[in-house]
């Protein structure tokens, strides 16, 4: 999420690093109640089908407003992601970045383009499309948007909108280095079988467990809200054919 531009003149609230390594807790596969999605159910013509229009019910994802961390307590700050689904001729990827280690929010960790919404974005839809073109370089010209997922509270007290999108290929990326280490594609078919899945327990200092989920991809480590987003697409795909 885009929440630490140097341009900004709000106040920022602390910065905030998770207390705990995510990628060395326990974990045991995932025992989801909803299967793969079939590769004859992962084209355009199907994610229009199911994503058009706003899906708003409850998922089997982890509650991460539950344990919000220190100096994240209070109303949430409202937020929107894009999910974009990159139309490539060999299949549907998903293009996630993975953001810069010195941010105040979420730094180093993989996450869609996006970020606050502003007082001049008229929805969470124009706040998605301005983010990802600020963050990515990514031009909305090339981007249907098909529609908004279930409302996501961070444990860092960000109430996250998610605008999924279809992506035309040819599109050229100009990132924003301040807040972008690097910009990378993950095939929706991975992403839509809950057996790449982990489920991981995290014991804190003060006593209290944190639930979460990740879907590593080659060198990169998806965890926390991007793993809990992506898993609720896939649950809504998974469903929409039974």
């Amino acid at each position: 999420m885009s929440s630490d531009s140097s341009e900004s003149l709000r106040p920022r609230r602390p910065p905030v690093r998770p207390s705990f390594d995510p990628m060395t807790q326990p974990w045991t596969p995932s025992a989801l109640p909803f299967a793969a999605v079939p590769a004859h159910r992962l084209t355009p013509s199907s994610l229009r089908s199911v994503l058009t229009g706003s899906i708003q019910r409850p998922l089997d994802i982890p509650n991460e407003s539950l344990i919000r961390m220190p100096g994240r307590d209070g109303t949430p700050v409202e937020a929107a992601v894009l999910v974009p689904i990159v139309m490539r001729p060999e299949g549907l990827t998903v293009l996630l970045t993975q953001r810069t280690a010195h941010l105040n929010d979420h730094a180093g960790q993989v996450s869609f383009p996006g970020g606050r919404v502003e007082s001049s974005d008229v929805d969470v839809q124009a706040t998605a499309l301005r983010e990802t073109e600020e963050e990515t370089g990514l031009s909305r010209a090339f981007i249907e948007c098909l529609g908004g997922l279930p409302r996501y509270v961070t444990g860092t007290g960000f109430a996250v909108s998610p605008i999924t999108a279809l992506v035309r290929p040819g599109f050229e990326l100009n990132p924003d280095t301040f807040e972008v280490a690097e910009i990378f594609e993950v095939p929706l078919s991975f992403l839509t079988d809950p057996a790449n899945y982990r489920f991981h327990r995290a014991e804190l200092a003060d006593g209290r467990v944190r639930q979460y989920y990740s879907v590593p991809w080659k060198q990169f480590f998806i965890w926390g809200a991007t793993a809990a987003m992506l898993l609720g697409m896939c649950q809504i795909l998974s469903e929409a054919g039974e």
